[in-house]
């Protein structure tokens, strides 16, 4: 991915569930795009961007390092033509290439058809969790 892709990301963003501006996608790219052992993938069809997948590495003191995929995206458009699957092969091999054992990722209970995708590339509930997040906007001065 660069940022030449970015017009096209957002609107899959938005597909996705998350309204972000262009400006603030475009602050994200760069911070994902800076971070060590990050990667933003995208897939094309006719020179357009059709869908992205975001993976990293994440060492661990607990367990063996995974790739974790942060985001995976298809356009609603072309669901059901391998084009997730394209993009999955190519962080699982992104994973492999950096001797990393697993790949994992999170995907919200409510979102049945991506959980028989994910069922049909070898996926398996490891577990079953809660995300706990806390702000703190406003909290920490800058420079603290």
């Amino acid at each position: 991915m660069t940022a030449d892709d970015l017009p096209a990301v957002r609107p899959l963003l938005v597909q996705l569930g998350y309204e972000i501006d262009a400006d603030e996608v475009r602050r994200r790219f760069l911070a994902v795009t800076a971070a060590e052992a990050h990667t933003a993938l995208v897939a094309e069809a006719n020179g357009q961007v059709i869908g992205f997948v975001h993976v990293f590495a994440r060492p661990a003191l607990e367990k063996r390092p995974e790739a974790i995929v942060q985001s995976l995206v298809v356009d609603t458009t072309r669901h059901g033509g391998g084009i997730g699957r394209v993009l999955m092969d190519a962080a699982e091999g992104w994973a492999s290439e950096r001797d990393l054992h697993s790949v994992a990722l999170s995907s919200l209970t409510s979102r049945e058809d991506a959980h028989a995708f994910y069922d049909r590339l070898g996926y398996r509930r490891a577990s079953t969790s809660y995300l706990l997040r806390k702000s703190l906007r406003g909290k920490y001065k800058s420079g603290r």
